[in-house]
This record gives C-alpha cells, sequence and structure tokens, in this order.
C-alpha cells in the first residue's frame, strides 16, 4: 500500500475543498439545518399533547363522568364542542385530528346494565354500545396513539363497570366521509415535492452550466431573444412535471388503489408550481457560480422545506413557532392546494392555497428572469 500517495492525495482533496468557500460553507450549513430541523421538530417529545375534540350528545352524567375521565390524562388537551356540531366539517376547518362522540343512550346503556345485574326481569342482552371515533386518515403519527389512549380508557371503563364485560367499544370513521387511505393523502405532497426537486435543480444545473461553458454568452449572438428561450425551457420543464405527476398517479393507482381527483385546480397547481420552483433555481444560480456548490445551495433551500411544510409530517405534532415557519414555505401553499384539490375537494380551501401558490409562482419567476444574466460578471 502506497502510504505516501494517500497522504498526498487527501492533502490536496482538503485543499482543493479549502480553495471552495462556497463548497466549505453549503457542507457545513447542511448538516448544521439537518440537527436544528429534527431537533427542533422532536425535542420535548415527551411534554407532547394531543388534541381530542369530544362531542357528548348523551349529556347525562355517565357521559360525564367518562368525559372527565378522558380530561385526567395528562397527554391529552381535550375540547368539547356543542351537540349542534358537525364535527366532521369542524375537524377540516380547525385540523383536528380526532373526535369522539359520545351517543346518545350511553348513560341508558350502563344503567340497564346494573338494573340486569340486580333485577332478573331487566334484560341486558350484552350487546356492545360503541362511541364513534372519527380520525383524519392522513395523519398516521397522532391518530394511533390518540386511538390507542382511548381504547385504554375504554377497557379500564369496561373493568370499573363489569368487572371484565365489554358493553362499550369504539367504532372509528374518517373524517372525510369516504374510504381513504393514508397513501392518497401522501401523493399530494409528494407531487409537489417531486416538482419542486426537479425544478429547482434542472434550473440550478441548465443556468450554472451554461453559464460556465459560456453557451447563455453566445446565445447573445444568436437570433433569439431571451423570453424565446425561457419559454422554450419552461415548456420543457412542464413536460417533465406532468410526466413524474402522471408516473406517481399511475403507479399509485394500479398498486395502491388511489383514490383521488383531478379538477382544473390541479392542473393550475402543477403549472404553478414548475414556474415558482423553477424561479428559485434560477434565483440560486444566479448566485451561486459553482455547479458543486449551486447543488448543495439547492440541497440547503429543499430540504427543509420538505420536512416543514407537512409533506411528511403533519404540521400539529411541530411545536408552534415551527408551524408558523411552515406557513411562509411555499411548499406548504403546494401541498395543501393539491390535497383539498384531490382529497378534500374544498373549493373554498383549495382557491386559497392556489391563489398563494400563483403568488409566490409569479414573484419568484420574475425575479428570476430578471436576475438571471446572459453576460459574464
Amino acid at each position: 500500500m502506497n502510504f505516501k500517495f494517500i497522504t498526498t492525495d487527501f492533502r490536496l482533496n482538503i485543499r482543493s475543498w479549502l480553495r471552495s468557500p462556497g463548497t466549505v460553507f453549503w457542507t457545513i450549513l447542511f448538516p448544521i439545518l439537518l440537527i436544528l430541523i429534527f431537533g427542533a421538530i422532536f425535542s420535548g417529545a415527551n411534554e407532547i399533547e394531543y388534541d381530542l375534540v369530544v362531542q357528548d350528545l348523551d349529556d347525562s352524567q355517565f357521559s360525564q363522568n367518562f368525559t372527565k375521565s378522558l380530561e385526567h390524562v395528562s397527554v391529552l388537551n381535550i375540547e368539547t364542542v356543542g351537540q349542534n356540531k358537525d364535527v366532521t366539517k369542524y375537524m377540516r376547518d380547525e385540523g383536528i385530528s380526532a373526535t369522539l362522540v359520545i351517543p346518545e343512550g350511553f348513560g341508558d346503556n350502563i344503567t340497564k346494565y346494573f338494573e340486569s345485574q340486580h333485577n332478573p326481569l331487566v334484560s341486558f342482552n350484552g350487546t356492545l354500545f360503541n362511541l364513534t371515533l372519527y380520525i383524519d386518515p392522513s395523519d398516521q403519527t397522532t391518530t394511533p396513539i390518540i386511538r390507542s389512549i382511548i381504547t385504554g380508557i375504554l377497557h379500564e371503563y369496561n373493568i370499573n363497570i363489569t368487572g371484565g364485560e365489554n358493553i362499550m367499544g369504539i367504532n372509528e370513521k374518517s373524517s372525510i366521509g369516504q374510504d381513504f387511505e393514508f397513501i392518497d393523502f401522501f401523493v399530494p405532497g409528494m407531487i409537489g415535492f417531486t416538482i419542486m426537486t426537479s425544478m429547482v435543480y434542472g434550473s440550478i444545473e441548465r443556468n450554472t452550466k451554461y453559464r460556465k461553458d459560456g453557451i447563455l454568452r453566445k446565445l447573445l449572438t444568436m437570433p433569439v431573444t431571451r423570453a424565446d428561450w425561457i419559454i422554450s425551457k419552461m415548456l420543457f420543464m412542464l413536460f417533465l412535471s406532468f410526466l413524474s405527476t402522471l408516473v406517481i398517479i399511475i403507479v399509485g393507482t394500479l398498486v395502491w388503489g388511489l383514490s383521488i381527483k383531478l379538477s382544473i385546480f390541479f392542473f393550475v397547481l402543477v403549472i404553478a408550481t414548475s414556474f415558482l420552483f423553477s424561479g428559485m433555481g434560477m434565483l440560486i444560480g444566479r448566485f451561486v457560480k459553482e455547479e458543486e456548490t449551486a447543488d448543495m445551495a439547492g440541497g440547503a433551500i429543499t430540504f427543509p422545506m420538505m420536512f416543514l411544510a407537512g409533506t411528511f409530517f403533519p404540521l400539529e405534532q411541530m411545536p408552534s413557532f415551527l408551524q408558523s415557519i411552515a406557513q411562509v414555505l411555499p411548499l406548504y401553499y403546494v401541498n395543501e392546494g393539491l390535497r383539498n384539490a384531490m382529497i378534500y375537494e374544498n373549493f373554498d380551501k383549495t382557491l386559497y392555497f392556489t391563489g398563494f401558490v400563483l403568488v409566490f409562482a409569479a414573484v419568484f419567476f420574475i425575479l428570476g428572469v430578471v436576475l438571471t444574466k446572459w453576460k459574464e460578471d
């Protein structure tokens, strides 16, 4: 083994790395962002509280006592709503992951059981009396924990009342009102994330490589305008966006049986998202000159957005300050717009989030076009 060659080559690589301040900066910044993001998301995990809405349709002493038993669970933050409230609409409007509905007859069922134990003339057929737990199927982190807690409380409640016989259980329903799986909610976020990465890195690679090879400067001598060049490139980028989106939907439908809807808002969001992140890539490529450094800068920008914008983690799981940060990130509005258009079919919210995406797209793309230079600095 030639140790002299190994050590010499190692020193040369270190020197080459140090000669590029941009590469050094982004190499160090990336792990810093990594630990800060995940540390902020998961720090204080032991102090996490889970929001649970309770609707008491029985309003008896038994149902009130059961609600109090839920309030005594330290990790549950209980909010009660009136009997006239549409809980599924309330969950969608307020971003609630779980609601427990105590049905009418809850107290009567327990009373009938007690009477049957002391009076043989009173019959109790032992039929399971179900409470209804509405869950948001898109939240695969919070809802299993809440489900487990409520199941445990009901089990203890049954033991205290009957000594072991189950007279109460849980009937689980989706807050969406349709049979959706988690994959249905994951796909819109995956579409937004895929478009973001392909557009940002595509623009960075094109602009930095063309500048380095002198292609942008040579375009000044050709009978082509900046507008013609940008439109031709954007048509290609839009083709890639729709191609990747189509692949995701087709494979997801064939393999996982996706249950999603496509509307005009879906196409508008895909187009706007492509322009948005193409403009962002042009901005990065404008201020970061080297190809390697530009790629690292792109990762440092897209990576935090990927995790903070609700692509993989529900915003409710994050600390409040991270939720505030998420709401200024363009990808958050893309993800929510696509989910409301493809899953919830909520016209008002789809329009709201689409409006933000269009504004972001106009701002970033115009800035990217204006600041991109064909001449060398």
